[in-house]
């Protein structure tokens, strides 16, 4: 059977607690800016704000290892191999931060090298020649930096050197807020935050790759609290540059559908030799750092284009057996059933509804009465459909305040701690029919004694079902039951929508927004727009549901694109034509 994986990943994401501006605390769970390296054929994967990191053999089945030794609570974490061994660096602005060395992070301690000086989003990179180069930065009014390291010490040699920075005034991408728009502040939180960062672009997350002989120094923007938050790239004959901004850029963006934001990641290579880009999705709802982690297929193309392909990359994908022989489709394996349809459940607090459980927004979510004892979630199809995978969302919904963290767990610099509290457990009965009378069981995870919040259930064959359900659900934390997404995946009955046949685009002043609309068509659920710079490059794209147009806002100044907009529904995608955007 085939491996199929689903963004967000689907991990037992660590909880905490924060403070936030107001001083008033927010319980959530948070796992960000990943690092992921094949060592000795194995796969690591360190996110933010963990407390250890996952290890796999094969990117689909991932196991934790908790890490004490290292500074947990500081944020970025890097790992990168230098001379055989792995190097751990992580972020703190107040006092020096220490590199860390292991041989083997399953059977041994990670150990100090270094501290050579603060800094925050650190990488380590280490050329042909053996050489090695530190980059770092995260601010909105510094560049990333770049500095040649002592390959075995892990100090500096020489000065540093400013690589890149923002240009919001070019790169439409980059600019800061929601569909690159900032709203004006409504509450005293969103003034006391604006006031605190400003209003210009975060620029951070440097990242470095080495390809047929070119420098990709890859980075962040604008803010990994926005729906456009994605990882761009210059290109470089050096390692401490000079370097060119790409044509193609952002080279990862995720800006619509259920779970959007694809910024601040690595990008590697697998045992076969496939590119991934792995990188932080936002939800950013019970607060800012709220965020899951994503995973993508990634290459260089023939002309050396650093891309992605994120057409539809929150539905379930197969893992390549070998290497991959297709990056650029544009049609998943399978179809979203789930979208807008009916469902009950067996209650809801106001603002709560059932409804927000299918509507493809992983920012809102049904929510049970805190008096429903046994509460129950109910899917009505439409029809009789063949389902191939269901994803199952659980949201986190005023978690309460337990008593058993434990005070000595603060950790001052940062006003925050990490719940280690253990077991947590999420558990819940997945069930189906075809006639809503006759029910089989799709999952049982009643006696679970793992924590998933994104669960990807791939069935070894099809089901012919109707009807869904979910009951018996306790949720981590002592959570009230929560349902962001229950999404379906597989093939309705019907037929693939009509093709979008015209679309009405006009740039607007500034050059880095352009306003799209096209006459919908009434057999689609939404619309997959894919744009890019050249016919053969469409490699962005921004998914929409339930509406034609679109302020595209993530146009660079100067460039021209090719654009079309795809239609689908719950039984296929139809490509649309291509027309060109000067």
């Amino acid at each position: 059977m085939k491996k199929y994986l689903c963004n967000p990943l689907n991990l037992e994401y660590r909880f905490q607690i924060k403070k936030n501006v107001m001083q008033s605390e927010a319980v959530f769970r948070e796992a960000a800016d990943p690092t992921v390296i094949l060592f000795k054929d194995i796969y690591y994967l360190f996110a933010s704000m963990s407390g250890g990191f996952w290890y796999s053999d094969d990117l689909y089945d991932w196991k934790f290892h908790e890490t004490p030794e290292l500074p947990i609570y500081d944020y970025a974490p890097d790992v990168q191999i230098v001379n055989g061994k792995m190097i751990f660096s992580a972020s703190k602005n107040d006092e020096k931060c220490s590199f860390f060395i292991t041989s083997d992070p399953l059977s041994e301690a990670f150990v100090p090298v270094s501290s050579p000086f603060a800094f925050w989003d650190p990488h380590i990179f280490q050329d042909d020649d053996m050489r090695v180069y530190f980059f770092w930065g995260c601010t909105n009014n510094e560049p990333i930096w770049g500095i040649e390291l002592d390959a075995t010490t892990m100090m500096p040699i020489g000065e540093k050197v400013a690589l890149i920075g923002a240009d919001e005034e070019k790169n439409g991408w980059e600019r800061s807020g929601e569909n690159n728009r900032l709203s004006e502040p409504v509450t005293e939180m969103d003034k006391l935050i604006r006031s605190h960062l400003g209003t210009r672009p975060f620029f951070e997350g440097a990242y470095m790759n080495k390809h047929h002989g070119k420098y990709y120094l890859q980075y962040a923007a604008p803010g990994t609290q926005y729906n456009v938050y994605g990882d761009g790239v210059y290109i470089g004959e050096n390692p401490l540059g000079p370097f060119k901004y790409q044509i193609h850029n952002p080279f990862s963006s995720k800006p619509g559908g259920f779970i959007t934001g694809a910024g601040h990641g690595s990008t590697f290579q697998d045992k076969a030799g496939n590119w991934w880009h792995a990188s932080t999705m936002r939800i950013s709802v019970n607060e800012n750092f709220e965020r899951r982690l994503g995973i993508f297929p990634c290459d260089f193309d023939g002309d050396g284009v650093l891309h992605c392909n994120q057409h539809f990359a929150d539905y379930p994908f197969a893992l390549p057996e070998g290497k991959r022989k297709d990056i650029n489709h544009v049609v998943p394996e399978w179809n979203l059933l789930s979208y807008g349809k009916a469902v009950t459940a067996s209650s809801a607090q106001r603002g709560f509804e059932p409804g927000k459980g299918v509507d493809e927004d992983v920012r809102t979510w049904w929510v049970a009465d805190a008096k429903d004892n046994a509460p129950w979630y109910h899917l009505d199809l439409g029809n009789v459909c063949d389902i191939h995978a269901i994803q199952v969302n659980f949201a986190e919904h005023c978690l309460p305040m337990p008593d058993d963290w434990g005070v000595d767990a603060w950790k001052g610099h940062m006003d925050k701690r990490l719940i280690q509290v253990k077991p947590q457990q999420t558990s819940y009965l997945l069930e189906g029919s075809a006639d809503g009378n006759i029910w089989k069981p799709i999952c049982d995870r009643r006696a679970s004694e793992t924590d998933y919040s994104h669960d990807l259930v791939c069935l070894e064959s099809s089901l012919p079902l109707r009807y869904l359900r979910i009951s018996n659900i306790s949720l981590a934390m002592k959570g009230l039951a929560a349902i962001s997404g229950l999404r379906v995946f597989g093939q309705g009955s019907g037929t693939a929508p009509r093709a979008v046949t015209a679309v009405r685009a006009r740039r607007l002043a500034g050059g880095m927004d352009a306003e799209l609309s096209w006459q919908s068509t009434d057999d689609a659920d939404g619309y997959n727009i894919r744009y890019g710079i050249t016919p053969d490059k469409l490699y962005n794209s921004w998914q929409i549901f339930g509406k034609n147009e679109l302020t595209l806002s993530f146009l660079n100044k100067g460039t021209g694109y090719y654009l079309v907009v795809d239609s689908f529904n719950e039984n296929g995608v139809t490509a649309g034509n291509i027309s060109y955007m000067p």
